[in-house]
């Protein structure tokens, strides 16, 4: 029961804030483990986040495979200050997502933090999830700025 106590705490936690992602996440991950599925678990640990980052690009793509954005609609975008604004923010984000994924790899235990943060950017200030890679982005942008990055 104690090695499952983490898994459950983030599952109530997700459900008495109302994220149902994170109760989700937990919820599956608590009956995987109770169920044995240790395989299956491994298979996450190496694959789920390439997984997840699949089905968000495929997410983003859709507009282009339903025909709703097209050729014509690139152009726009270079002439207006949103636009030219939205792919810089689009290339910062990326970077710091690439860096929030170097920092996962190089540091697992910030993930219990990138939790925490994360609920209660929800429940306090009304936030969204934006997922681990952008929040640990963040983390290694911070991390480097207060001098306690990766050396």
């Amino acid at each position: 029961m104690r090695e499952n106590l983490l898994l459950i705490l983030i599952f109530a936690v997700g459900l008495v804030f109302n994220n149902h992602l994170i109760a989700s996440a937990a919820g599956s991950l608590l009956v995987l483990k109770l169920a044995k599925f240790q395989s299956v678990l491994l298979l996450f640990e190496r694959r789920a986040v390439d997984l997840g980052l699949l089905f968000l690009l495929i997410a983003v793509l859709v507009p282009f495979a339903l025909d709703r954005i097209g050729i014509k609609d690139i152009w726009p975008t270079f002439q207006s200050l949103a636009g030219i604004l939205a792919i810089i923010g689009g290339v910062a984000a990326a970077y710091l997502c690439g860096q929030g994924l170097i920092l996962l790899q190089l540091q697992p235990e910030v993930v219990v933090g990138l939790v925490i943060g994360t609920i209660l950017g929800v429940s306090l200030l009304k936030g969204i999830p934006v997922g681990p890679l952008a929040a640990a982005g963040v983390t290694a942008m911070l991390l480097n700025i207060f001098g306690v990055g990766k050396k």
